[in-house]
């Protein structure tokens, strides 16, 4: 029987100077770049083997991203004019292929709870949309059963997207479901939250790859 679910990864081939750009005015373009392959490298240890199929989309469509991620790792191009019509584009796929559950998430949220997930998973029993709030008015997750379409005229990368896709919705009588709120890590306040979720609970061990990363850079700024 075929997957019900599906958990598909929005990512960026990682070209240093190119992801992470707002962390890369802080960090440098070479650290921002090393961290974001962390992400790639965390996601894909947690979620490979999960209870639902993972899928990379993946810009540039030119890109090799597929040599980035395990061999075998089912990757999909990014396709349309802007963020929001990538997305969509992305649900009208794998909503085709028969997934009744698609679940959105972006590679600069590598810490997404899997309770959350489930959560996400199990609302779509009952809503038609399931978002996953984030601190900088936009969201860390988006799943539904159909792909509505609750993209077009929102202004992504803003701090309204998250109000403007709510606002979508009610136009369209779509029920809402709004999980925990949480962080996309952007910036150097993000970079903050997130050492912070190292040092407590099991974040660490949900991502070595990125913690790693950190401790070698405290290494060498206390040598």
């Amino acid at each position: 029987m075929p997957a019900r679910s599906v958990l598909v990864v929005m990512a960026r081939y990682p070209q240093v100077g190119v992801v992470k750009t707002r962390l890369a005015r802080r960090l440098g373009a070479e650290r921002a770049c090393a961290l974001y392959s962390a992400f790639l490298r965390d996601i894909e240890t947690r979620f490979i083997r999960g209870p639902r199929p993972l899928v990379w989309a993946f810009t540039p469509a030119e890109s090799d991203f597929p040599a980035v991620v395990s061999a075998g790792a089912r990757c999909l191009p990014q396709e349309g004019h802007d963020l929001g019509a990538r997305m969509h584009n992305c649900f009208r796929r794998l909503c085709g292929e028969g997934f009744e559950r698609v679940l959105m998430v972006g590679a600069d949220a590598p810490h997404v709870r899997d309770e959350w997930l489930d959560e996400a998973e199990s609302w779509l029993d009952g809503a038609d949309l399931v978002l996953g709030p984030s601190l900088d008015g936009g969201y860390y997750l988006i799943a539904m059963r159909q792909p509505h379409d609750v993209f077009s005229g929102v202004r992504m990368s803003t701090a309204s997207v998250l109000a403007d896709t709510c606002h979508q919705a009610a136009q369209a009588g779509l029920r809402v479901h709004l999980l925990p709120q949480s962080f996309d890590i952007d910036a150097a306040d993000d970079l903050v939250r997130l050492q912070q979720l190292l040092h407590c609970g099991d974040t660490a061990n949900l991502l070595p790859a990125t913690a790693a990363v950190l401790r070698s850079w405290d290494v060498r700024e206390r040598s």
